[in-house]
């Protein structure tokens, strides 16, 4: 029988001092997205399984825990992505006719790790902007992931932009069935060259360069004008190539974050349709964040709205910055002296963290991270 203390396979704890410096970077970055206008929702943590699956989201149902319901006999599932949740909230409870700006920030349970050295249960933290169909609201979303990853001080950060409708275009003109799609959309996301030339080789000509060309078109602005000169020129592969230049010019202007684009990115949960983000820091393999439009994922709820947004895990970006300094404090005896609980009380008013010690056991100081005393004097309580 194993250790009551051991956890499942990819889920562990936090702990000090990290799991302080997660809430106050969880705390700085909602009152960044404040800023923007972004209002704070709360979604629960399981739902009715058809409303956490919204769209073509085959990816999310496959990452989903799944349980039945004792009350009610239906099946629930744990949430994997909170992104559908904001969609729900927006399309039937807050219900406005005009943009809606939502955040939220909490954890997510997941069936595989995305990697490696993923967790399964990642805190996820994100923004949401429902109702508008424009290339401005993009442009917003990408503003504020730019300044969300500058403001965690996430290290060598860069951007990588995508863009889904782009591949579905391909696939529609190349009229690839469901199988082929889906065969031809992993083989892009893993740049598997090998496999995307053997599944588009009974492709007509046009077709089978473009998808050859995919995994070979990233980097600056001279990827796209490639990408004019070797796709097809049908006006949804033009629209999407002119939305991420304007993306990526406008990246690029702001902030001190590299943009790239990288047209055989195909990140995400399976419900994005036009642009989309994925955020990289310097020494890893995984997205720190990803995002992108997907207009259209509360229909389900019975009202279809233009959406776009972004989510980020908390914990990826506390693994990629350096480790916490030592919090400190000050250690104070077990007394009942009123001059001692009134100096006690001014400390803390004054955002200092007072550990009273507790009698008879040694090495409280260390324990406790307790860089100060405070000690009686002539002149009353000081700290020392």
């Amino acid at each position: 029988m194993p250790p009551a203390w051991l956890l499942p396979e990819y889920v562990e704890d936090i702990l000090p001092p990290y799991a302080r410096q997660a809430e106050a970077l969880r705390r700085r970055l909602l009152d960044l997205f404040d800023t923007y206008g972004y209002d704070l929702v709360c979604p629960p943590l399981v739902e009715y399984l058809d409303s956490l699956l919204t769209g073509a989201a085959r990816d999310l149902d496959l990452k989903t825990f799944k349980v039945v319901d004792g009350l009610s006999g239906r099946m629930l599932g744990v949430r994997a992505d909170m992104t559908p949740q904001a969609a729900r909230i927006d399309a039937h409870l807050i219900n406005h006719e005009g943009a809606t700006r939502l955040c939220y920030a909490g954890p997510v349970l997941r069936t595989k790790p995305a990697g490696f050295l993923a967790s399964r249960e990642p805190f996820q933290l994100g923004a949401e902007l429902f109702g508008h169909a424009g290339i401005e609201s993009d442009l917003e979303i990408q503003e504020l992931l730019i300044s969300a990853l500058e403001l965690a001080g996430v290290p060598d950060a860069r951007l990588s932009l995508g863009h889904a409708g782009l591949f579905q275009a391909l696939a529609s003109g190349a009229e690839l069935n469901e199988m082929q799609a889906a065969a031809m959309f992993a083989a892009l996301r893993g740049k598997d060259v090998p496999e995307v030339a053997a599944l588009s080789a009974e492709l007509d000509a046009p077709w089978r360069e473009a998808f050859r060309q995919l995994p070979g078109l990233y980097g600056d602005v001279s990827a796209l004008q490639q990408a004019r000169a070797v796709l097809p020129d049908q006006p949804a592969i033009s629209r999407a190539l002119d939305e991420l230049t304007q993306l990526l010019a406008a990246g690029n202007a702001f902030g001190n974050i590299s943009v790239a684009v990288d047209l055989s990115d195909l990140r995400g949960d399976g419900y994005h349709n036009g642009v989309t983000f994925a955020a990289y820091a310097g020494g890893q393999a995984s997205a720190v964040a990803l995002g992108g439009r997907y207009d259209g994922a509360g229909s389900v709820f019975g009202r279809s709205r233009p959406a776009t947004g972004f989510s980020l895990d908390l914990r990826q970006i506390i693994d990629c910055l350096a480790e916490p300094a030592a919090r400190g404090g000050i250690l104070a005896p077990c007394s009942d002296d009123p001059t001692l609980r009134a100096s006690m009380a001014q400390l803390r008013a004054a955002g200092e963290r007072v550990v009273v010690e507790m009698p008879g056991l040694a090495g409280q100081a260390e324990d406790s991270g307790c860089d100060r005393k405070l000690v009686k004097t002539a002149e009353g309580w000081q700290v020392q």
